[in-house]
């Protein structure tokens, strides 16, 4: 089978002769990730054996008050009850590419093969007239096409493939009084539910999305103040918090402090006046932009992610975090395959300290 005309001209893209920067492909399309990086960071592992990451999480009390006495007053005890397991399925996930041997000579890469495996050299005189390793950009691009799909199912619900990962919007709901999350219901148990100002939740009764105004100090950014606190109730000694915004909700919080003025120990006094403004911190903690967010219609959005070890957690399965492959060529192609698996799991052991909001 002849090569397409995509093929060919990715071929010559790669290779051609008087390409203008040697040895190097300028990328044009790829997004700064926050939110992947963040919970990359922060992973943990959990071992195989089972088709859930399961562990117990607490309400708090467990059902029992203290009770006055007096002398040989008659007192009671009782059996504390307030604790429920939670279980999170892990998935499994895939993505390889092909590679033909004719792309590689066209590129002055030989394959060498020995039984089963297959390695390269480069041919002599190949920096003659391939500027650029056509292998190394197609790996690259793999890495790449893994980490943009990888980055959408944490941004997501896991209703767009039930057999893969399913990512924030599962635990972080925008009306969390309802349904289970990690086989607990929501309902029965209030502690289990994450904080919300979206339109949803408005319609069913509780906050809606924020009307960003710059009256009474700034509306937006004093709801803020509040959900902060509110969040802090049940802050323990791992929450890490973490801000990942849409672009329309960090420029209305811009607008309400442009509007109301912030302070500054240093004023204007021997500085150039300059209009811009970098994206602001709220408690101290930096309001990220998340280009996936504004791609993903949610520019108006604002998740606050307790992603520390009792927040949400992003955990690999022992060995199992980007795994290469190589498959053996079938004998009738001669082809490469390069393959990358992962088997994961985004658990939460807490959803009070975590909140989703929108702007009107």
């Amino acid at each position: 089978m002849g090569f397409t005309p995509s093929e060919l001209a990715d071929i010559n893209n790669g290779s051609l002769a008087n390409y203008i920067d040697k040895g190097k492909v300028w990328k044009q399309n790829v997004a700064n990730k926050p939110m992947l990086e963040a919970f990359n960071a922060a992973a943990g592992k959990f071992s195989g054996g089972k088709l859930e990451v399961s562990f117990a999480v607490k309400s708090g009390q467990g059902g029992g008050a203290l009770e006055g006495y007096t002398g040989d007053d008659q007192v009671s005890y009782y059996n504390p009850t307030g604790r429920k397991r939670a279980y999170f399925s892990w998935k499994e996930h895939h993505i390889g590419m092909v590679l033909t041997h004719t792309e590689l000579k066209i590129d002055g890469i030989d394959v060498v093969e020995e039984g089963s495996d297959q390695a390269t050299r480069e041919m002599d005189g190949r920096e003659k007239h391939a500027l650029v390793n056509l292998l190394d950009e197609k790996n690259d691009d793999l890495g790449e096409d893994y980490a943009f799909s990888l980055d959408r199912l944490l941004h997501g619900d896991g209703s767009t493939d039930p057999k893969a990962i399913a990512g924030i919007g599962s635990i972080l709901l925008s009306v969390p009084t309802v349904g289970t999350t990690g086989g607990i219901n929501r309902v029965a148990n209030p502690f289990w539910q994450n904080r919300a100002a979206t339109a949803a939740f408005g319609s069913a009764g509780g906050q809606g999305a924020i009307t960003s105004a710059s009256t009474g100090g700034g509306t937006l950014i004093t709801f803020m103040d509040k959900e902060q606190r509110m969040r802090s109730k049940y802050k323990n000694g791992s929450t890490k918090v973490r801000y990942f915004c849409g672009s329309d909700f960090i420029d209305a919080y811009k607008a309400e402090l442009r509007a109301n003025g912030y302070y500054s120990q240093t004023g204007w006094t021997g500085r150039k006046p300059d209009g811009s403004m970098e994206d602001p911190n709220h408690g101290g903690l930096p309001l990220e932009w998340d280009p996936t967010m504004d791609d993903l219609g949610l520019s108006k959005r604002c998740y606050a992610i307790d992603m520390g070890r009792t927040g949400l957690r992003l955990l690999y399965m022992d060995g199992q975090r980007m795994k290469k492959h190589n498959p053996a060529r079938p004998y009738d192609r001669y082809v490469m395959y390069n393959g990358i698996t992962m088997t994961g799991v985004l658990i939460a052991k807490q959803l009070n300290t975590s909140g989703v909001y929108d702007i009107a």
